[in-house]
C-alpha cells in the first residue's frame, strides 16, 4: 500500500487539478504538453517501487507542476471521490477480485454502482488524469483506456516467479506458500480484468512501448530506463507533431 507521502502527493495533485490548469512542461526553451505513463505488471515484480523511483526521476528532469504522482491502489479512492461514492466501497473493488460473483450480487441486491459501471467510471478518471499529465497510472487497464492517445507511454513489468514470490513474501510478511498463492491469484485476476472488460490479453507485447524484466536491474535503474525512454519518445512525438 502507498505510504503517507504518496497519499499526500495524490492529494496535492488532486487539489492542484481542482484549483487551476498549470503551464505545460518545459524542455529547454520548448513548450511541451505533459506526459503520462501507464504501468502494467505481474504481481510481485516491484511495480510500486519502480513507479516511486520513476516519479522522482521525472520530477527532477521536468521540474513541473502538478508534481509527478503515482496512482495505484489510491486510484480507486480517486474514482470514488470523482463520482461521489462511499470510500468504503474500495475494499470490494480489487483489480484481481472475483468479478462474476460481484456482478451477480450487484444484480441480485441492486448494489450501486455495478462493477461494470465502476470500470467505466475508472476509465473516465484514467482518461482525465492522462489528459492532465504528470501521472503514473498502475493497472486498471490504463494501457488500453489511453491507447492511441498521444503523450502516453505504456510499460509492462515482468519478473521470474521465484523472485516475485520472494518479493511478496518479504513486503507482506507472509510465508512462501501464501505468497505463491497471492501471486497466482493476482496474476489471474488482472489477466481476467483486462480480458473481460477490454477484450485484451494483458501479456500482448504490442500493447506496450516497453517491456522490462525487473530481475536483472535494480528498481531505480529500471525506473531510469523507463524515464529516459518515455522522455525520448515524448520529444519525438512533439517534433513529429510540429512538422505536420
Amino acid at each position: 500500500m502507498p505510504g503517507q507521502q504518496a497519499i499526500e502527493y495524490c492529494l496535492s495533485y488532486i487539489n492542484s487539478e481542482s484549483a487551476h490548469v498549470p503551464p505545460p512542461i518545459q524542455f529547454g526553451h520548448e513548450e511541451q504538453s505533459r506526459l503520462t505513463i501507464t504501468i502494467s505488471r505481474q504481481s510481485g515484480c516491484g511495480a510500486r517501487e519502480v513507479a516511486d523511483h520513476l516519479a522522482r526521476y521525472l520530477q527532477e528532469q521536468t521540474s513541473s507542476t502538478p508534481r509527478w504522482t503515482v496512482f495505484d491502489h489510491d486510484l480507486v479512492e480517486k474514482v470514488l471521490e470523482d463520482h461521489h461514492l462511499p470510500s468504503g466501497l474500495a475494499r470490494h473493488l480489487a483489480e484481481d477480485g472475483v468479478f462474476d460473483l460481484l456482478e451477480a450480487l450487484d444484480e441480485l441486491l441492486g448494489v450501486h454502482p455495478s462493477f461494470w459501471t465502476f470500470v467505466q467510471q475508472t476509465s473516465a478518471t484514467i482518461s482525465r488524469l492522462a489528459e492532465r499529465g504528470n501521472a503514473i497510472l498502475i493497472g486498471r487497464g490504463a494501457q488500453v483506456v489511453t491507447s492511441g492517445r498521444g503523450r502516453v507511454f505504456h510499460v509492462r513489468l515482468v519478473s521470474s516467479l521465484v523472485k516475485r514470490v520472494e518479493h511478496i513474501r518479504r513486503i507482506r510478511s507472509i510465508d512462501k506458500t501464501e505468497a505463491l498463492a497471492a501471486v497466482r491469484r493476482e496474476d489471474r485476476g488482472r489477466k481476467r480484468y483486462l480480458k473481460k472488460y477490454f477484450d485484451k490479453d494483458i501479456d500482448d507485447p504490442l500493447l506496450y512501448h516497453l517491456v522490462v524484466n525487473t530481475d536483472f536491474m535494480s528498481y531505480e535503474r529500471v525506473a531510469r530506463l523507463i524515464g529516459e525512454a518515455a522522455l525520448e519518445n515524448f520529444r519525438v512525438e512533439q517534433k513529429v507533431g510540429r512538422s505536420l
